[in-house]
């Protein structure tokens, strides 16, 4: 079974193939998504990649957990599933 990873703390430079590069040493990367800001379309410093095993991932996280990439230190961990934020409202509720 496939693991997600979140990927923090990124160069906001950094491509998808060299994340695809950063992680393939410790096992089959089945994607890798850079987060990039809706309006502007610029990186924000965080991705998700896939690995297609629960126990690649793991070796993932062991060996890139607070390691040095391009001048920054990583955070590497399992991805939360999203959550639901719920549709629309926000108003006090006055009938």
């Amino acid at each position: 079974m496939s693991s997600n990873l979140y990927v923090g703390n990124l160069p906001y430079e950094v491509s998808e193939e060299e994340l695809r590069d950063l992680f393939s040493p410790h096992g089959e990367v089945v994607s890798a998504k850079v987060i990039t800001d809706r309006e502007t379309g610029r990186p924000r410093g965080f991705a998700f990649v896939e690995m297609s095993q629960d126990e690649e991932a793991q070796k993932a996280i062991q060996g890139l957990d607070g390691q040095d990439f391009k001048g920054r230190n990583l955070k590497v961990n399992l991805a939360r599933p999203r959550e639901d934020r719920g549709g629309g409202g926000g108003g006090r509720g006055r009938w």
